[in-house]
């Protein structure tokens, strides 16, 4: 490899404009990133400092409500020992430092948001980019002014003497600093705060984005406004593997406004100067559906398929210890109860779209996404493109939940715009996305277990029937863990491929996430059978935890009842491994008044559950008027993440899961008819 004069003094940090900082991670490269000030060197992806005291934060996870735009600053923050407020954040680029090492796999790494990994990846690689920075600005200072560097200490963006009030001795800015400091090595060791001197961390700053969202001003994805843009809207087939066998555009195309109206790879493409427009000449259309494969399947004879393989099935044992079936087998007191999880919709409250500008030599896109690189490759794979001709940012979504990691609409922008050689924005309707989302799986669980004399519970087995997400999401998200030379098509056909691999093994660990019980029991089994319908799947907030929590839970309650105990009581002579979680239940139940409740016709529920790193414990009240009706009175909610970095983002994002959780448990079932969403 051949390495000029200029490569050096550029991967040594001595040309540039502004100082771009941060240590020196595993894994972590040299090239340009996206977003780089003009000749600035980057020996590190996330930080740049400029001359002029501007300090700029590539947002490497995708902001689509949690909070990350706020929280994951403040880490850098911290350490630097600057207000996160004065912090300039902006959505990083596609690059391979930023890829999630914990998604999708370890074998697909990708620049993903998802998988509550963001604060748990970013917490020690931010601060210790901060602290590097800091240190080798107390570094560049000690230089200046000929001190020690003991002598100097960093405080609000200056660096001064350590014991002298700030502004009535000799200070200095980090952009003053910056000429200096890039002629400095990095320091080998950086030492980070302790907790107790954490100014920022722990405390709720205002959120960055709260005025814009609240005044308008933000932009999202479907707010990209492109000169001479066209919008296009897509008439997909509603039968799960169907096509298109035939249409008749004549009076669609006389609609005001109309460009072109067109098969792409997902269905009809209609374009028009607007939206409205368009979705009023795709209404025009007269279509025959090929129903496909799938024509008939419904969800009465999933359902039945899926009962009769808990007994027929492959199995897949997930794990095992003790002596589970011969304990049942001898079983004095034994209870079984069988679950039926529905097919569940993301219900992003921004519909899907996406905003592209291709020609023959490059596309630029703009999409709401949760992974970047994968947009890339799908734009890649229909548009014929190299990766490196494909250039994507990332904007704001109004909800992700995992359904924005699945680019379909990107990929059906990129090929309308290619086709009329213009800019083109597609927009999905609430329709669109109902009838056309990545679905929470169905599955259907059997748990069967036996209570000794003592009311313990003294064997568990959990039996999961279940497709596989994985399976659905290899195809798209592999190419994006391969280098960027790999041509697309091989890329693509790798992907198909692995996603077989996945298939043939008829096991997704994403599907039985949860199923490793808290609670002590000797004896334990959890086994898996794969059952394809033929429906798109897709990672639903917290993936296998929102079944596994419920049925495992709900079971737990049916052992309650059968050992004559109360349902805390309970899972506290159970829970004696897991204090965290023990805590949780405790507290819940004191703020609760559990038994006590505050009206009269009360009954109240209670479910305990860990996951991603976290503890949970959740008490519901609910009203018996003697109705059908479930009526929610009170929710009581006992979190324990660890260390919280903003509390009010903690709290949001718990009211924000208890409604998702309400809604799925009562309002929000898909169903399938002839191989389509009825809804």
């Amino acid at each position: 490899m051949k390495i000029t004069r200029r490569h050096l003094l550029k991967s040594t940090g001595v040309i540039g404009s502004g100082l771009v900082l941060g240590c020196y991670l595993p894994g972590c490269t040299r090239q340009q990133v996206p977003n780089s000030i003009e000749g600035a060197l980057q020996p590190n992806a996330w930080l740049q400092i400029t001359p002029d005291n501007r300090i700029i934060f590539q947002l490497d996870r995708s902001e689509m409500g949690q909070g990350v735009n706020t929280s994951l600053p403040t880490l850098l923050a911290e350490e630097l020992d600057v207000d996160p407020n004065t912090i300039e954040v902006e959505f990083a680029g596609i690059h391979s430092d930023y890829k999630n090492p914990d998604l999708p796999t370890p074998l697909m790494p990708a620049q993903l948001t998802g998988g509550s990994t963001s604060i748990r990846t970013s917490w020690q690689p931010l601060r210790e980019a901060g602290a590097v920075a800091r240190e080798l600005l107390i570094n560049a200072a000690a230089k200046k002014w000929q001190v020690s560097r003991a002598q100097l200490e960093a405080n609000n963006g200056v660096i001064h003497v350590k014991g002298q009030i700030t502004g009535q001795n000799r200070q200095i800015s980090y952009g003053d600093l910056v000429w200096i400091a890039k002629t400095l090595p990095l320091p080998s060791k950086v030492t980070l705060k302790s907790a107790e001197t954490f100014k920022w961390i722990g405390k709720s700053i205002p959120r960055r984005d709260a005025k814009d969202k609240s005044t308008g001003q933000a932009v999202f994805g479907i707010d990209v406004s492109i000169p001479n843009a066209l919008v296009a809207v897509v008439v997909r087939c509603p039968h799960f593997g169907g096509s298109v066998a035939s249409f008749n555009a004549d009076n669609a195309k006389q609609r005001a406004g109309v460009r072109d109206i067109f098969t792409i790879h997902s269905g009809i493409a209609v374009v028009a100067d607007h939206y409205w427009q368009a979705r009023s000449a795709a209404n025009e259309l007269d279509i025959t559906w090929d129903k496909g494969p799938n024509a008939g399947v419904s969800s009465a004879n999933i359902a039945e398929e899926q009962r009769l393989a808990l007994d027929t099935g492959d199995v897949h044992r997930v794990s095992s210890f003790g002596n589970t079936f011969q304990m049942l087998s001898n079983a004095d007191k034994k209870v079984v109860a069988e679950y039926d999880c529905p097919f569940l919709h993301h219900s992003t409250m921004e519909p899907q779209n996406c905003t592209a500008n291709a020609t023959s030599t490059h596309c630029e896109v703009w999409a709401p996404s949760q992974a970047p690189d994968i947009v890339r490759g799908v734009v890649s794979y229909y548009t014929g493109l190299p990766y490196q001709a494909v250039t994507v940012h990332t904007t704001l979504m109004g909800g992700g939940f995992g359904r924005r990691s699945y680019p379909d609409f990107a990929g059906e922008a990129a090929v309308i715009s290619l086709r009329m050689k213009k800019p083109v924005k597609v927009v999905w309707s609430r329709e669109d996305d109902m009838r056309h989302d990545f679905y929470r799986p169905k599955t259907y669980h059997r748990l069967s277990a036996s209570l000794d004399q003592k009311g313990m519970v003294e064997s568990w087995h959990h039996r999961v029937v279940s497709p596989s997400i994985a399976a659905d999401f290899t195809p798209m998200a592999f190419p994006a863990s391969l280098p960027s030379w790999v041509p697309v098509a091989v890329a693509r056909n790798l992907g198909l491929a692995a996603a077989n691999v996945v298939e043939d093994s008829k096991y997704d660990p994403t599907t039985m996430e949860g199923t490793e019980i808290a609670y002590r029991v000797p004896n334990v089994t959890t086994d898996t059978v794969y059952h394809d319908a033929g429906v798109p799947l897709g990672f639903w907030r917290s993936v296998g935890h929102s079944h596994a929590a419920f049925v495992i839970e709900s079971f737990v309650d049916e052992l309650a009842a059968a050992a004559g105990a109360d349902p805390i009581e309970f899972r506290e002579k159970h829970l004696v491994d897991k204090p965290r979680l023990l805590n949780t239940l405790r507290l819940a139940a004191e703020r609760a008044n559990w038994r006590k409740p505050a009206f009269a016709n009360a009954a109240q529920g209670v479910a305990s559950h860990s996951s991603f790193g976290s503890h949970v414990t959740q008490i519901v009240e609910i009203d018996l008027d003697g109705t059908s009706r479930i009526n929610v009175k009170r929710v009581v909610c006992v979190v324990d993440c660890g260390r919280v970095i903003h509390p009010d983002i903690v709290k949001a994002q718990i009211e924000g899961g208890i409604i998702y959780g309400l809604t799925a448990a009562l309002k929000s079932p898909i169903t399938i008819k002839d191989g389509a969403v009825e809804q």
